[in-house]
């Protein structure tokens, strides 16, 4: 007999390893596919490793009738994948890639002639033919449209708006080319009245002038470092802040730095965030502008203080508070450096400035207060105080006298309609945020609320709750927005409020009466031990809200992570949005970065149509129950996030990700650019918004729609504007179709709100700041860009 040839050794081996590879596989979708069957899940995976074991018996016999049993394989799995998710390719996927290349391997030449058949020989043609019809159908799939809306706003103006104001509902107008405060104006419009770019030539836009603040990370900040600022422009300047608290103004029209105020806040390692979304800007009424300090910037610091500064010369305004600044920490309980700061930029109106502050994550029950205060714009004296632990006591704090420990606060940014005399805030929970059995009467009445106060007395006019007895951390995340909105029996002035769990709120802004229908739903119950669920939920008819998921909504790039998400699925206690957090464990969907979070929304007040980046990932919390006060259960040192000290349970929370690579386990899109009518709800288009360029493995520009945390801007040119995405890009969108017209790569993540203004060259400028977002994981920058149409373009006549 001859001696077996090195080539025929090779493809002995060949056959062998390949018959081995089928066994691991077999095992393991067999041990896997048997628990998840038990569990109440698919049996797929089981019959799939029998199938997988059959074959590699028959690899290892050298049989032909190996690649039969595969055929049956590939050929049952497409069944079985389009009944679960149809024509949807990123659904199909993870169900086919390793079975079809699997498949592959098995029809080389190099396998079937070792088998005793070729590939094309009948032995080969079953395998052949289900591998062909597996590519078609997959092409099918990826031509196949499967997620967004299709659809056109209407373009027409609905309102007419002067152009002084530039949007704003109410009080003071603001010129159209300026942007005065976080939301262009108090009413968080996020809408320039300028209309030079359109979708037209919007094409066109290149990079104007780039300023690096050269605040970047340092080894002692905290994880969630972020760079969220909104510039504002006032003439030909702009005024902004840093993760550090610098204060800068550049010129509007180069980029060249005017001036810089370093209020040396010191390094903490207790401080959860380090980040700023803005400044605030106030002109005394009257005063001759080059009057020192008579046009100021207020910042409020991450050590808690809030300081007053000449916006000509950035130097402190020493006549306001105590020599240019107000101590955050007065009044308050609990004082403990680094667990209380604000990071988002107070509301000003003509004689007031309206703060509220952020406290740590659930680090226990004795956190500082959630207390929001209205300063005089002038002195810095206090002139009230709303205290969501004791709501009717709002003269000035007594001295010696404390505001109540552990009350809800506003993190985010509020809203002001001086002509209504009312203040709007977004307010959160209380924390424990995941357990609340021992909330006070007026933690109930407040948490998760929009609530509007009396602008001369902190008094409540009203309050509207968009959680009951929130045990997901969906505080009212972003600031109200406000427009005048035309509706069948007259005007009637609204605030729009969007949340966490995907719901827009549209209220009469006067009383809080929904003008959107509002109705409350069923909700799961069986909250943990000594809690409660409330019984129903409100829900708004305009809404970004998910459906529930299923098993099969479990996703993963491929096979083996798709089953480990089913099994993990499986494991967790989900009956929907508001399944309680519990001990075995709770998926959270949405989870608390939310549809929609501190960006919010932005609103075209003249064709009275909201734009949004709703985002989707699903959470799980586990509750773990507390022996002491002393160990730390999810924590490694300080500050103790989610230690939830003097509660009954700790709570790790995080991303529903798979085991295998680390993706989200529920199938894309994670993230849309969307639109609707305000006036009757109606969503007139979403599509898929942003690439996994930036967080795949492989650099891969796959339009999967990923998430967005930032804000939109939208302009009276008809474009939309957002850079939000976990890729590093600055997108622009037709505001009719939502058509992607233009995108540029930015240097860094752009986890903040463009801005728009007219230069002093006479051009509209898009800005954009990329800085990057520490707990999202995009990379970290300093980078302000400015972009303008070129000089002579011309705009194509629109």
């Amino acid at each position: 007999m001859a001696e077996p040839t090195p080539e025929t050794r090779t493809r002995s081996w060949l056959i062998t390893a390949t018959a081995i590879l089928f066994l691991l596989i077999a095992l393991g979708l067999i041990g896997a596919g048997g628990w998840l069957g038990a569990m109440g899940g698919s049996w797929y995976y089981l019959l799939a490793g029998l199938g997988f074991l059959v074959t590699a018996w028959l690899l290892h016999r050298r049989r032909a009738a190996a690649l039969h049993v595969y055929a049956a394989i590939v050929a049952g799995t497409l069944v079985w994948a389009l009944i679960e998710v149809g024509f949807d390719w990123w659904q199909l996927a993870p169900r086919g890639d390793v079975i079809v290349l699997l498949g592959l391997w098995l029809w080389m030449p190099w396998i079937t002639r070792r088998l005793g058949t070729r590939s094309l020989a009948p032995g080969g043609l079953p395998l052949a033919a289900s591998l062909v019809l597996a590519v078609v159908v997959a092409g099918i799939a990826m031509a196949t449209p499967s997620h967004g809306i299709s659809g056109r706003l209407s373009m027409e103006r609905v309102a007419e708006l002067t152009p002084d104001e530039g949007g704003m509902p109410a009080g003071g107008g603001v010129p159209a080319g300026d942007w005065h405060a976080y939301g262009r104006t108090a009413a968080g419009q996020r809408y320039s009245p300028l209309g030079d770019i359109t979708p037209r030539n919007v094409d066109r836009l290149k990079v104007a002038w780039t300023y690096h603040t050269g605040d970047m990370r340092r080894p002692t900040d905290p994880v969630e470092t972020t760079y969220q600022v909104t510039p504002l422009k006032i003439d030909d300047t702009l005024y902004l802040c840093t993760p550090h608290n610098y204060v800068i103004a550049l010129d509007a029209g180069t980029g060249r730095e005017r001036w810089r105020f370093d209020p040396e806040v010191p390094d903490n390692i207790n401080r959860q965030h380090l980040t700023c979304r803005g400044v605030s800007y106030h002109a005394r009424e009257g005063a001759d502008p080059a009057t020192p300090c008579a046009r100021r910037i207020f910042m409020p610091t991450a050590d808690a203080r809030l300081i007053a500064l000449d916006a000509a010369t950035g130097r402190v305004c020493t006549d306001f508070g105590d020599n240019g600044q107000i101590d955050l920490w007065r009044g308050m309980p609990n004082v403990e450096p680094g667990f209380y700061y604000s990071t988002s930029p107070p509301v000003v109106t003509r004689n007031l400035l309206i703060v509220g502050g952020a406290v740590n994550d659930n680090v226990s029950v004795t956190e500082p207060s959630g207390v929001v205060r209205a300063y005089d714009v002038e002195t810095g004296a206090l002139v009230w105080n709303f205290d969501t632990g004791n709501p009717e006591a709002t003269e000035p704090l007594a001295k010696g006298a404390s505001y109540t420990a552990n009350s809800p606060n506003v993190w985010s940014v509020a809203s002001v309609d001086e002509a209504l005399g009312l203040v709007y805030l977004p307010i959160g929970n209380q924390p424990p945020d995941q357990w609340g059995g021992r909330r006070s009467e007026a933690a109930e009445r407040f948490s998760s609320s929009v609530t509007a106060l009396d602008l001369a007395s902190g008094r409540v006019r009203w309050v509207f709750q968009t959680v009951h007895h929130d045990l997901w951390d969906r505080d009212v995340p972003a600031q109200p927005t406000l427009v005048d909105l035309d509706m069948p029996n007259g005007p009637v002035p609204a605030l729009v409020q969007p949340t966490k769990q995907g719901d827009i709120f549209v209220l009469d802004r006067r009383t809080g009466e929904p003008i959107l229908p509002v109705t409350e739903e069923p909700a799961a119950q069986g909250a943990a031990e000594g809690d409660y669920a409330a019984p129903t939920q409100p829900a708004s008819a305009l809404s970004f809200r998910p459906p529930p998921l299923a098993e099969a909504d479990m996703w993963g790039a491929t096979m083996f992570d798709q089953l480990a998400c089913r099994i993990r699925y499986r494991s967790l206690d989900y009956r929907g949005a508001y399944t309680p957090p519990s001990e075995r464990g709770t998926l959270v969907y949405p989870g608390n970065f939310g549809v929609f979070n501190w960006g919010g929304v932005a609103v075209d007040p003249e064709r009275q149509v909201v734009v949004a980046t709703p985002s989707y990932l699903a959470f799980v919390i586990r509750l773990i129950r507390r022996t002491d006060d002393d160990r730390t259960y999810v924590s490694d040192g300080e500050p103790g996030l989610n230690e939830n000290f003097g509660a009954p349970f700790a709570v790790d929370i995080g991303p529903m990700l798979s085991p295998v690579l680390g993706l989200p386990c529920q199938a894309p899109p994670w993230g849309y650019v969307a639109a609707a009518d305000l006036r009757t709800g109606d969503i007139a288009w979403m599509h898929l918004n942003g690439t996994v360029r930036d967080r795949a493995p492989v650099p891969l520009p796959f339009e999967m729609g990923v998430p967005d945390l930032g804000g939109p801007l939208v302009t009276a040119g008809g474009v939309a504007f957002m850079s939000g995405t976990i890729d590093y890009y600055v997108r622009g969108f037709d505001l009719e179709t939502g058509r992607r017209l233009w995108e540029d790569r930015l240097p860094a993540g752009g986890q903040a709100t463009p801005m728009s203004y007219r230069g002093p060259d006479g051009r509209q400028y898009l800005l954009v700041v990329a800085g990057g977002h520490g707990s999202l994981g995009t990379k970290a920058g300093d980078a302000i860009i400015a972009y303008a149409l070129p000089p002579a373009a011309d705009d194509g006549g629109g």
